[in-house]
Protein backbone atom coordinates (compact mmCIF):
# COMPACT_ATOMS: atom_id res chain seq x y z
CA UNK A 1 0.00 0.00 0.00
CA UNK A 2 1.47 3.34 -1.15
CA UNK A 3 0.48 6.21 0.58
CA UNK A 4 0.10 10.15 -1.32
CA UNK A 5 2.60 12.55 -0.57
CA UNK A 6 2.28 14.90 2.03
CA UNK A 7 0.94 18.37 0.88
CA UNK A 8 0.65 21.55 2.96
CA UNK A 9 -1.89 24.15 3.19
CA UNK A 10 -2.13 27.73 5.90
CA UNK A 11 -5.67 27.22 8.09
CA UNK A 12 -6.85 29.18 10.63
CA UNK A 13 -3.35 31.21 10.46
CA UNK A 14 -1.08 27.42 11.12
CA UNK A 15 0.59 25.79 8.21
CA UNK A 16 -0.71 21.90 8.21
CA UNK A 17 0.82 19.18 6.42
CA UNK A 18 -1.92 16.36 5.27
CA UNK A 19 -2.13 13.68 3.07
CA UNK A 20 -4.53 13.21 0.11
CA UNK A 21 -5.84 10.98 -2.76
CA UNK A 22 -8.67 10.51 -4.80
CA UNK A 23 -11.33 13.02 -5.85
CA UNK A 24 -14.66 13.87 -5.67
CA UNK A 25 -16.93 14.68 -2.21
CA UNK A 26 -14.46 15.33 0.71
CA UNK A 27 -14.03 12.56 3.46
CA UNK A 28 -11.76 14.94 6.23
CA UNK A 29 -9.62 12.13 8.35
CA UNK A 30 -8.68 13.37 12.06
CA UNK A 31 -6.34 11.43 13.70
CA UNK A 32 -6.40 11.24 17.75
CA UNK A 33 -3.52 10.30 20.45
CA UNK A 34 -1.25 8.81 20.44
CA UNK A 35 -1.39 8.81 16.48
CA UNK A 36 -1.09 11.04 13.57
CA UNK A 37 -2.62 10.96 9.92
CA UNK A 38 -1.30 7.73 8.73
CA UNK A 39 -3.03 6.17 11.22
CA UNK A 40 -5.53 6.36 8.25
CA UNK A 41 -3.64 4.00 5.53
CA UNK A 42 -6.46 1.77 5.25
CA UNK A 43 -9.25 3.97 4.66
CA UNK A 44 -7.83 6.18 2.69
CA UNK A 45 -7.41 3.88 0.10
CA UNK A 46 -10.44 1.97 0.71
CA UNK A 47 -12.41 5.70 0.51
CA UNK A 48 -10.35 6.75 -2.58
CA UNK A 49 -10.82 3.94 -4.62
CA UNK A 50 -14.60 4.34 -4.34
CA UNK A 51 -14.89 8.05 -5.21
CA UNK A 52 -13.73 10.13 -2.88
CA UNK A 53 -11.42 12.83 -2.48
CA UNK A 54 -9.55 11.83 1.10
CA UNK A 55 -7.45 14.38 3.10
CA UNK A 56 -6.03 13.27 6.43
CA UNK A 57 -4.25 16.27 8.24
CA UNK A 58 -1.31 16.28 11.15
CA UNK A 59 -3.36 17.81 13.67
CA UNK A 60 -1.92 21.03 15.24
CA UNK A 61 1.25 20.71 17.20
CA UNK A 62 1.46 17.18 15.75
CA UNK A 63 4.69 17.12 13.37
CA UNK A 64 4.98 18.30 10.63
CA UNK A 65 1.96 20.56 11.21
CA UNK A 66 3.36 23.42 13.10
CA UNK A 67 3.65 24.14 16.66
CA UNK A 68 1.33 27.46 17.14
CA UNK A 69 3.45 30.27 18.87
CA UNK A 70 0.42 30.59 21.25
CA UNK A 71 -0.05 27.30 23.33
CA UNK A 72 -3.78 27.15 22.74
CA UNK A 73 -5.52 23.73 22.18
CA UNK A 74 -8.96 24.34 23.22
CA UNK A 75 -11.87 22.28 21.95
CA UNK A 76 -13.38 26.06 20.35
CA UNK A 77 -9.46 26.51 18.63
CA UNK A 78 -9.27 22.68 17.32
CA UNK A 79 -12.82 22.98 15.96
CA UNK A 80 -12.23 26.64 13.71
CA UNK A 81 -9.14 24.44 12.61
CA UNK A 82 -10.90 21.92 11.76
CA UNK A 83 -13.74 24.22 9.94
CA UNK A 84 -10.98 26.70 7.94
CA UNK A 85 -9.57 23.31 6.70
CA UNK A 86 -12.61 22.53 5.30
CA UNK A 87 -13.18 26.28 4.12
CA UNK A 88 -9.40 26.38 2.44
CA UNK A 89 -9.44 22.55 1.11
CA UNK A 90 -13.39 22.47 -0.48
CA UNK A 91 -13.82 25.92 -1.89
CA UNK A 92 -16.25 26.62 1.44
CA UNK A 93 -18.47 23.74 0.66
CA UNK A 94 -19.03 21.39 3.41
CA UNK A 95 -17.07 17.98 3.77
CA UNK A 96 -17.21 14.63 5.35
CA UNK A 97 -16.07 14.45 8.56
CA UNK A 98 -14.25 10.30 9.59
CA UNK A 99 -12.52 11.21 13.28
CA UNK A 100 -11.03 9.12 15.93
CA UNK A 101 -10.32 9.65 19.25
CA UNK A 102 -9.46 13.32 20.03
CA UNK A 103 -10.40 13.44 16.39
CA UNK A 104 -13.43 12.67 17.13
CA UNK A 105 -13.77 15.04 20.20
CA UNK A 106 -12.84 17.55 18.07
CA UNK A 107 -15.54 16.47 15.62
CA UNK A 108 -17.99 17.28 18.61
CA UNK A 109 -17.20 20.58 18.96
CA UNK A 110 -17.44 21.23 14.82
CA UNK A 111 -20.54 20.11 14.15
CA UNK A 112 -22.35 21.76 17.67
CA UNK A 113 -20.15 25.07 16.24
CA UNK A 114 -20.02 24.95 12.52
CA UNK A 115 -22.72 22.66 11.47
CA UNK A 116 -22.59 24.15 7.76
CA UNK A 117 -19.32 23.00 7.41
CA UNK A 118 -20.36 19.32 7.80
CA UNK A 119 -22.29 17.18 5.81
CA UNK A 120 -22.12 13.72 7.78
CA UNK A 121 -19.73 12.87 10.25
CA UNK A 122 -18.37 9.41 11.97
CA UNK A 123 -17.38 9.50 15.47
CA UNK A 124 -14.93 7.07 16.85
CA UNK A 125 -13.96 5.67 20.03
CA UNK A 126 -14.63 8.83 22.54
CA UNK A 127 -17.90 9.36 23.66
CA UNK A 128 -19.42 13.03 23.26
CA UNK A 129 -17.17 15.59 25.24
CA UNK A 130 -20.05 16.33 28.22
CA UNK A 131 -20.47 12.53 28.51
CA UNK A 132 -16.71 11.75 28.98
CA UNK A 133 -15.78 14.60 31.27
CA UNK A 134 -19.27 13.76 32.94
CA UNK A 135 -18.01 9.89 33.77
CA UNK A 136 -14.37 10.83 33.97
CA UNK A 137 -15.39 11.22 37.84
CA UNK A 138 -16.58 7.92 37.84
CA UNK A 139 -13.88 5.26 39.44
CA UNK A 140 -14.03 2.96 37.06
CA UNK A 141 -12.92 5.65 34.10
CA UNK A 142 -10.70 6.95 35.99
CA UNK A 143 -8.83 4.04 36.28
CA UNK A 144 -9.12 4.28 31.90
CA UNK A 145 -8.71 7.96 31.59
CA UNK A 146 -5.79 8.11 34.23
CA UNK A 147 -3.52 10.34 31.53
CA UNK A 148 -5.99 12.64 31.69
CA UNK A 149 -5.00 13.81 34.91
CA UNK A 150 -0.97 12.90 34.99
CA UNK A 151 -0.75 15.09 31.77
CA UNK A 152 -2.13 18.39 33.77
CA UNK A 153 1.06 18.05 35.79
CA UNK A 154 3.81 20.74 34.52
CA UNK A 155 7.15 19.50 32.68
CA UNK A 156 6.40 16.24 34.31
CA UNK A 157 4.87 14.22 31.17
CA UNK A 158 7.41 15.35 29.31
CA UNK A 159 10.21 14.31 30.94
CA UNK A 160 8.39 10.97 31.60
CA UNK A 161 7.05 9.97 28.19
CA UNK A 162 10.11 9.97 26.04
CA UNK A 163 11.73 7.81 28.93
CA UNK A 164 12.65 3.79 27.55
CA UNK A 165 12.14 4.83 23.89
CA UNK A 166 8.73 6.09 25.06
CA UNK A 167 7.73 2.98 26.77
CA UNK A 168 4.37 4.90 28.18
CA UNK A 169 3.49 5.26 24.44
CA UNK A 170 3.76 1.16 23.97
CA UNK A 171 2.08 0.93 26.91
CA UNK A 172 -1.06 2.86 25.76
CA UNK A 173 -1.54 1.16 22.87
CA UNK A 174 -0.97 -2.11 24.65
CA UNK A 175 -3.51 -1.01 27.29
CA UNK A 176 -6.01 0.53 24.86
CA UNK A 177 -5.46 -2.34 22.12
CA UNK A 178 -4.87 -5.69 23.88
CA UNK A 179 -5.30 -8.10 20.86
CA UNK A 180 -3.45 -5.84 18.38
CA UNK A 181 0.61 -5.05 17.75
CA UNK A 182 1.68 -2.31 16.27
CA UNK A 183 4.87 -1.95 16.14
CA UNK A 184 6.29 -0.15 12.98
CA UNK A 185 3.30 1.93 13.23
CA UNK A 186 3.82 3.13 16.76
CA UNK A 187 7.86 3.70 16.26
CA UNK A 188 7.06 6.22 13.77
CA UNK A 189 4.69 7.79 16.38
CA UNK A 190 7.40 7.75 18.68
CA UNK A 191 9.83 9.70 16.33
CA UNK A 192 7.21 12.06 15.59
CA UNK A 193 6.50 12.69 19.01
CA UNK A 194 10.53 13.26 19.68
CA UNK A 195 10.60 16.47 17.09
CA UNK A 196 11.03 19.70 18.85
CA UNK A 197 7.48 20.92 20.53
CA UNK A 198 5.37 18.06 19.40
CA UNK A 199 5.11 16.11 22.43
CA UNK A 200 3.98 19.25 24.98
CA UNK A 201 1.96 19.90 21.90
CA UNK A 202 0.06 17.24 22.23
CA UNK A 203 0.09 16.97 25.97
CA UNK A 204 -1.48 20.47 25.86
CA UNK A 205 -4.73 19.11 24.15
CA UNK A 206 -5.49 17.08 27.86
CA UNK A 207 -4.33 20.09 29.61
CA UNK A 208 -6.70 22.45 27.75
CA UNK A 209 -10.00 20.22 28.84
CA UNK A 210 -9.11 21.24 32.65
CA UNK A 211 -7.09 24.26 32.57
CA UNK A 212 -7.89 28.16 31.16
CA UNK A 213 -3.87 28.50 30.95
CA UNK A 214 -4.39 26.26 27.84
CA UNK A 215 -7.55 27.81 26.09
CA UNK A 216 -7.53 31.38 24.24
CA UNK A 217 -9.32 33.80 25.97
CA UNK A 218 -10.57 35.22 22.95
CA UNK A 219 -13.16 32.13 22.48
CA UNK A 220 -14.66 32.12 26.08
CA UNK A 221 -17.81 33.35 24.55
CA UNK A 222 -18.11 30.16 22.07
CA UNK A 223 -17.88 27.81 25.20
CA UNK A 224 -20.90 27.81 26.58
CA UNK A 225 -22.07 26.35 22.49
CA UNK A 226 -19.47 23.87 22.15
CA UNK A 227 -21.35 20.92 23.55
CA UNK A 228 -24.62 22.17 22.43
CA UNK A 229 -27.59 19.42 20.53
CA UNK A 230 -25.85 17.99 17.32
CA UNK A 231 -28.15 18.15 14.08
CA UNK A 232 -25.78 17.02 11.45
CA UNK A 233 -26.03 13.26 10.42
CA UNK A 234 -23.85 11.39 12.42
CA UNK A 235 -22.52 7.86 12.75
CA UNK A 236 -21.06 6.77 16.36
CA UNK A 237 -18.42 3.69 16.39
CA UNK A 238 -16.58 2.31 19.30
CA UNK A 239 -14.91 -1.04 19.60
CA UNK A 240 -16.81 -3.63 21.29
CA UNK A 241 -13.65 -4.17 24.16
CA UNK A 242 -13.39 -0.54 24.69
CA UNK A 243 -14.28 0.71 27.70
CA UNK A 244 -15.58 3.41 26.26
CA UNK A 245 -17.93 1.70 25.01
CA UNK A 246 -20.08 1.73 27.99
CA UNK A 247 -20.50 5.79 27.73
CA UNK A 248 -20.55 5.54 24.19
CA UNK A 249 -24.06 3.58 24.36
CA UNK A 250 -25.89 5.97 26.08
CA UNK A 251 -25.12 9.26 24.41
CA UNK A 252 -27.87 9.27 22.10
CA UNK A 253 -29.96 12.30 23.32
CA UNK A 254 -27.06 14.27 22.70
CA UNK A 255 -28.06 14.09 18.93
CA UNK A 256 -31.49 16.30 18.01
CA UNK A 257 -30.36 14.78 14.16
CA UNK A 258 -30.26 11.63 12.46
CA UNK A 259 -27.89 9.60 14.61
CA UNK A 260 -26.92 5.48 15.02
CA UNK A 261 -24.72 3.88 16.90
CA UNK A 262 -22.63 0.57 15.99
CA UNK A 263 -19.63 -1.59 17.66
CA UNK A 264 -17.07 -3.51 15.95
CA UNK A 265 -16.76 -6.96 17.88
CA UNK A 266 -13.33 -7.97 19.27
CA UNK A 267 -11.93 -4.73 18.69
CA UNK A 268 -10.01 -2.09 21.30
CA UNK A 269 -9.50 1.72 21.41
CA UNK A 270 -7.91 1.64 17.83
CA UNK A 271 -10.75 -0.05 15.89
CA UNK A 272 -9.73 1.55 12.42
CA UNK A 273 -6.23 -0.42 12.40
CA UNK A 274 -7.47 -3.24 14.55
CA UNK A 275 -10.42 -4.38 11.45
CA UNK A 276 -10.38 -2.17 8.81
CA UNK A 277 -12.44 -4.16 6.76
CA UNK A 278 -15.14 -3.89 8.89
CA UNK A 279 -15.12 -0.54 9.86
CA UNK A 280 -14.69 0.32 6.21
CA UNK A 281 -17.31 -1.22 5.24
CA UNK A 282 -19.52 1.08 7.88
CA UNK A 283 -17.80 4.30 6.84
CA UNK A 284 -18.57 3.62 2.90
CA UNK A 285 -22.14 2.58 3.47
CA UNK A 286 -23.11 5.97 5.44
CA UNK A 287 -21.45 7.91 2.77
CA UNK A 288 -23.37 6.47 0.53
CA UNK A 289 -26.22 6.61 2.38
CA UNK A 290 -25.57 10.72 2.39
CA UNK A 291 -26.19 10.52 -1.42
CA UNK A 292 -22.49 10.63 -2.76
CA UNK A 293 -20.96 9.53 -4.95
CA UNK A 294 -22.93 6.41 -6.79
CA UNK A 295 -22.24 2.89 -5.77
CA UNK A 296 -20.85 0.80 -7.88
CA UNK A 297 -24.13 -0.74 -9.13
CA UNK A 298 -24.91 2.64 -10.17
CA UNK A 299 -21.44 3.21 -12.03
CA UNK A 300 -22.53 0.16 -14.16
CA UNK A 301 -26.17 0.96 -15.23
Amino acid sequence: MTLPRTRRVMANGLEFHYLEKGSGPLVLLLHGFPDNALSWEHQIEHLASHGYRVVAPWLRGYFPTAVPPQPYYDRVTLAQDVRCLIEVLNDGRPAHIVAQDWGAAITYGVLALHPQSVRSAVVMAIPHMKAALHDALVPEQIKRAFHWWFFQLDNVPEQVLPVDDYAFIDFLWREWSPNHAEQAHVAQIKRMLAQPGTLAATLGYYRALLRTDYRDPAHAGAWERLDGPIHVPTLALCGGDDIRAQVMARQAHFFAGPYRYCEIPATGHFLHREDPVAVNRLLLQWLQEQGDPPTPEEHRS
